[in-house]
């Protein structure tokens, strides 16, 4: 007589052996952080050289004396203003970093207080945050003792329904977000969302967008891309003229730690932030500036043409990743969900069960490093679900070989939950 097969037996037996077949090749994969890859520097590399022994000078400025300006050279203010759709006048380029011009605006306004308001220190203040979002927005938020309050990333953007609700508080002071191909979702705000958000009726006069666009330009396909929203111009629509600072930079455009960090805002912002900047500084640094004005106005196509180079290199990977997951895992939600962004550097992913902390356990035991869990939630206090996959750094044949391993991790988990 045969014995009738325990198909909840049987998954979890395949499963083990799969992951000890996983464990025995002995793996060293790196997908935890989202930088770019050697190749996608490797397009920058003439920027070393843009500039020689005689060029130390441009608009009009030596770039070896101290004299420039705080907002930065002309032509990089320029190349920033079209990146972020704005004119010249509405911007600041910096250093390296723009979470440093982040963090710089918030000390800034708690301190003395955005243009025409009060100083934020002297009371309790909370932020609003989406999630799942970036781990160094609520680092950052959280050093500055602000309280973060969070609304759930949709497919369109934050929930606005809930940031309304939220913005009653006169102690909310803001959002802080990503508004295109968002860290890790690669969620996209609609235009008819940041319209919304330009113009919430908020209990704080200074209530204040502070939206980190890092990814605006990093679309995956050349056809099908997300549109940026203009949420300064949408607020100055709205009424509100001071309501926005959008944050970018060439870091993972040219490279991650040589690039130019800037800021977007109305003109009074951006005269009160170089107010205080020079406060604290001589300005920043021109030959970084004029290097990066020099490479990408000789670059075929500009920024754009660059762009579209670190697509061809990037878009294998995302697709890799689904094809994979796919292949694995199906798509019936049985294991797990996850986004198909159209740009970004991230992808997002929660298992059907509350084993996103056993994953990664399970990865790291099998040589594959995930960003860690509960990274996408404040304080780590996730659903439990959620992973952040980050495959632009890695090696293609690198990416389909970590993503083998990562199912075989889900399945396992999934399969050791459901049997407690």
């Amino acid at each position: 007589m045969t014995t009738p097969s325990n198909p909840q037996a049987d998954a979890l037996t395949s499963a083990q052996n799969a992951y000890k077949a996983l464990r025995e090749k002995k793996l060293h994969l790196n997908m935890q952080r989202g930088q770019p890859s050697d190749q996608d520097f490797g397009l920058s590399n003439r920027l070393i050289g843009a500039l020689n022994e005689n060029d130390f000078q441009m608009d009009g400025t030596d770039l070896r004396n101290y004299p420039g300006g705080i907002r930065g050279l002309p032509s990089a203010r320029a190349l920033a203003a079209d990146y972020l759709d704005l004119k010249d006048e509405n911007v600041i380029v910096w250093n390296n970093s723009s979470l440093e011009l982040q963090g710089l605006v918030l000390m800034f306004a708690l301190l003395h207080g955005l243009p025409g308001g009060r100083p934020w220190g002297s009371d309790r203040n909370k932020m609003i945050v989406t999630v799942p979002g970036y781990d160094r927005h609520f680092s950052l938020l959280e050093h500055l003792s602000f309280e973060l309050v969070t609304v759930p990333m949709q497919q369109d953007g934050p929930d606005i329904d809930a940031v309304e609700r939220l913005a009653q508080d006169p102690s909310v002071r803001g959002i802080v977000f990503v508004p295109t191909y968002s860290n890790p979702t690669g969620d996209s705000i609609s235009p008819e969302k940041a319209a919304r958000l330009a113009g919430v009726q908020a209990a704080a006069a200074d209530f204040t967008i502070f939206a980190d666009d890092a990814y605006r330009a990093h679309h995956l396909y050349a056809e099908d891309r997300d549109q940026p929203v203009n949420l300064v111009a949408l607020c100055r629509d709205a009424g509100y003229p001071n309501r926005a600072f959008v944050y970018a930079s060439t870091s993972k455009i040219t490279f991650a730690g040589a690039g130019l960090g800037f800021v977007g805002s109305s003109e009074d912002n951006i005269a009160w932030l170089e107010r205080h900047l020079n406060a604290q500084s001589i300005g920043p640094n021109k030959f970084e500036q004029a290097r990066h004005v020099r490479f990408l106005g000789d670059y075929p196509g500009g920024l754009e043409g660059l762009m579209a180079e670190h697509a061809r290199l990037i878009a294998p990977k995302f697709t890799a990743v689904n094809d994979i997951l796919t292949r694995e895992l199906g798509t019936t939600g049985e294991y797990a969900t996850w986004t198909t962004p159209r740009g970004g550097y991230f992808i997002s992913l929660d298992t059907a069960e509350p084993v996103a902390a056993r994953v990664i356990e399970l990865a790291q035991e099998a040589g594959i490093s995930l960003t860690p869990a509960g990274s996408t939630f404040p304080k780590g206090q996730d659903n439990g679900r959620n992973i952040r996959l980050a495959p632009t750094r890695p090696p293609l044949d690198e990416v389909l070989e970590a993503m083998q391993g990562v199912a075989v991790c889900i399945r396992l988990a999934t399969e050791e939950y459901r049997r407690k």
